[in-house]
């Protein structure tokens, strides 16, 4: 076995696509100590900065006072807590849905909900982009899969015309797209969707916080809230927290607290957790310069890069890709950049389809236009 791992190893380093863990040994910010190099961070999906704000930590250190830091059980064990239904509760009323469900992450949301949500009599339709936790949770299901081309709303219809009226269907997307920083159509899905009677399910993980006028997402920017049939999202993104949610109507709740694997069986989060994601979403709602100031932030290093005559794709959002296409040249241009004390990941494969490596850079609301400008002058020297 350990000859065969290591032939698997060689395989992977030889395409370009070996990965290893770097070390940060500070909270999360504009600037970090990275294997004990102070750099600035590009690569964070810490968008607002709240992963080390002190009104989120601070109610994370009450609520240990208050109710220890385990939870103990599961929710439907013994391990449903105050702090896990206000949470709900206010998730509920960012989102204007009746109802929501709190899971332990984005990963086990989308796994979690699609798997009891869809069988092997229906059909998931899903865009070629989506995040591999959707991919996961519809091998789970043991649906069909159907997928369409990424944004294609004529391959989306084409999908959908040849299906039988009598199939369940569900059409997922991510909203924003978290390797490419583009938006999906969500408008024309919700069309199609009420057109060939199929539920639609929104993963907001990277819109939520960012985008609509309270940070309630992609789904709120566009006043699509009663066309979504679930909206998921992650607290470990723009809420600096961690966990994840899924918001709809009652039934909904009751269907995944009674059917969903992911849920029914893990322990529950932390309550501090969910108290510190609480107050996150207090300032996410109330502070809407954060929001303003991060796209100012990323229309600014966009519009430099593109001026340099860099790709940045289809981005319109805080992820802004810088594709290069080679594996082995993206990881080159990555280490350049951190030698002159920028941190800014390489994205190869499986991640991004073969050809299609890059950077990805992210700003956030805590970077100052120096520090932007730093980066461009970094990336001119490459």
């Amino acid at each position: 076995m350990k000859s065969y791992l290591q032939e698997e190893l060689q395989k992977i380093e030889s395409l370009g696509v070996y990965r290893k863990l770097k070390t940060v040994d500070s909270p999360q910010g504009r600037e970090i100590i990275l294997s004990g190099r102070r750099v600035l961070n590009f690569c964070s999906n810490d968008y607002l900065g709240l992963a080390n704000d002190e009104r989120v930590k601070q109610a994370a250190v009450e609520a240990i006072e208050k109710f220890g830091f385990g939870s103990g059980a599961s929710r439907l064990i013994c391990g449903n807590m105050a702090p896990h239904e206000r949470l709900e509760e206010d998730l509920a009323q960012l989102k204007k849905t009746s109802c929501a469900l709190l899971f332990s992450s984005g990963y086990m949301a989308n796994t979690g909900i699609i798997s009891a949500l869809m069988d092997r009599e229906g059909v998931v339709i899903s865009d070629r982009l989506n995040h591999a936790s959707i991919v996961d949770g519809i091998v789970l299901s043991r649906a069909k899969l159907e997928r369409y081309h990424h944004a294609d709303m004529q391959d989306l219809r084409r999908v959908l015309e040849r299906l039988p009226a009598s199939k369940h269907k569900l059409i997922v997307t991510d909203s924003v797209f978290s390797m490419d920083g583009d938006k999906a159509p969500l408008e024309e899905i919700v069309r199609m969707a009420g057109r060939y009677e199929a539920m639609v399910m929104v993963d907001e993980a990277h819109a939520f916080g960012v985008l609509g006028k309270h940070g309630g997402g992609l789904v709120e920017e566009l006043g699509l809230g009663e066309k979504v049939d679930i909206q998921m999202g992650t607290l470990s993104k723009a809420a600096g927290c961690f966990g994840a949610y899924a918001c709809g109507n009652e039934i909904l709740r009751e269907f995944l607290i009674n059917k969903s694997r992911s849920f029914i069986y893990t322990t529950a989060m932390p309550p501090a957790l969910a108290q510190a994601a609480r107050a996150a979403l207090q300032i996410i709602r109330q502070e809407e310069k954060l929001r303003r100031h991060l796209q100012e932030c990323a229309d600014y290093l966009r519009g430099h890069l593109q001026t340099m005559g860099f790709d940045t794709m289809n981005s319109t959002t805080p992820i802004i890709p810088v594709l290069v296409k080679d594996s082995n040249q993206a990881k080159m241009m990555s280490e350049n950049l951190l030698e002159q004390g920028i941190f800014a990941q390489a994205i190869r494969p499986p991640t991004v389809p073969v050809g299609m490596a890059r950077l990805r850079l992210t700003v956030t609301a805590v970077h100052t236009q120096a520090d932007i400008d730093q980066l461009l002058n970094a990336v001119r020297k490459l």
